[in-house]
């Protein structure tokens, strides 16, 4: 991955009898440090919509959330996701680094490597679910044998609880039109806004001084900790390091789009089908159910592994070709 050059480069005087040379133009470009303009996007969008956006909604409806319409709710999500999200992420692109598209690259796939990632995306989303399971039965376990982890739980779990209650609301639909706003607001507009400035700026600024993947690692953290979702942490993280993979493998960001478009919409899906509101669930059922989730997780992993051995195969032969 080419490093933006952080030297000022002087302009050279013509050289005589030369009429074709033409020194390369002076450029400020990045104006600071990849690394800082990172962590300005991490910190302006957090700042912009999870407090800027949430103190708008709550002047425009009030605290009684629950009264207010949940159609003003879903465009007020759709605003604050362009407005705070995407807006932001292509204004430091521009202001930045002076040229949207060395940062932003929306290349079009081949459809061969389009169809790799997308089986991956239905391989990870059960075994993610799998390891949730496997993760909050022995948390449960610890809890009731941990007085300060049960304490914990029950912060987490109060925590769990607001969210999913919001996001509950979101998704409540009594018709086509409303189903359709629903995916809008939780499908389309998210992937579109929450991969541009992630995988795209972000992401994209941490690989100009870092490995990519430690870049795509790094990134994917951050991703887990903007949704706080505290059970749903580790499997957040590791969907934002795929997607993250898939941008840089692709060299585009209509990959990760696509990806984040699919898990979402395989939410919605699952709670008009079966009433599950999340793709991530920190319930947990009964321990007889353990041992077939940890089977069921072994399985899944290798077979996105074995996924995986299929796309580094693929780029290693397109690069040959």
């Amino acid at each position: 991955m080419e490093e933006f050059n952080q030297e000022q480069n002087q302009r050279e005087p013509e050289k005589p009898g030369n009429n074709n040379y033409s020194p390369e133009p002076y450029s400020p470009y990045p104006l600071i440090s990849p690394v800082a303009a990172a962590f300005l996007g991490l910190v302006g969008g957090f700042v912009l919509y999870q407090f800027l956006g949430g103190l708008m909604t709550l002047l425009i409806f009030g605290f009684d959330l629950e009264a207010a319409p949940v159609n003003g709710l879903r465009f007020m999500t759709i605003a604050g996701q362009i407005l705070f999200i995407l807006l932001p992420a292509l204004l430091f692109s521009k202001w930045i680094y002076g040229d949207i598209s060395k940062i932003i690259s929306l290349k079009l796939p081949d459809w061969k490597e389009l169809l790799l990632f997308i089986i991956g995306i239905i391989i990870l989303s059960p075994l993610l679910q799998n390891y949730l399971y496997i993760q909050n039965y022995f948390f449960e376990q610890w809890a009731a044998s941990s007085e300060f982890i049960n304490s914990v739980k029950i912060l987490l779990d109060s925590l769990n609880e607001l969210i999913e209650k919001t996001f509950g609301n979101l998704m409540k639909a009594q018709n086509i039109p409303e189903i359709l706003l629903v995916v809008i607001t939780i499908s389309i507009v998210p992937a579109i806004s929450e991969e541009v400035m992630f995988r795209g700026y972000i992401q994209r600024s941490f690989q100009f001084k870092l490995k990519p993947y430690m870049a795509a690692f790094i990134t994917a953290l951050f991703f887990a900790a903007y949704h706080f979702n505290p059970y749903g942490i580790i499997p957040l993280a590791a969907l934002g390091f795929y997607f993250g993979y898939s941008a840089y493998a692709s060299q585009s960001l209509i990959i990760p789009i696509i990806l984040h478009f699919l898990n979402n919409f395989f939410a919605v899906m699952l709670y008009f089908i079966i009433g599950d509101d999340e793709l991530i669930t920190s319930d947990v059922s009964d321990a007889a159910s353990l041992n077939t989730n940890i089977l069921y997780f072994f399985l899944m992993l290798f077979l996105f592994v074995v996924l995986i051995f299929f796309i580094k195969n693929y780029y290693r032969k397109s690069k040959t070709v």
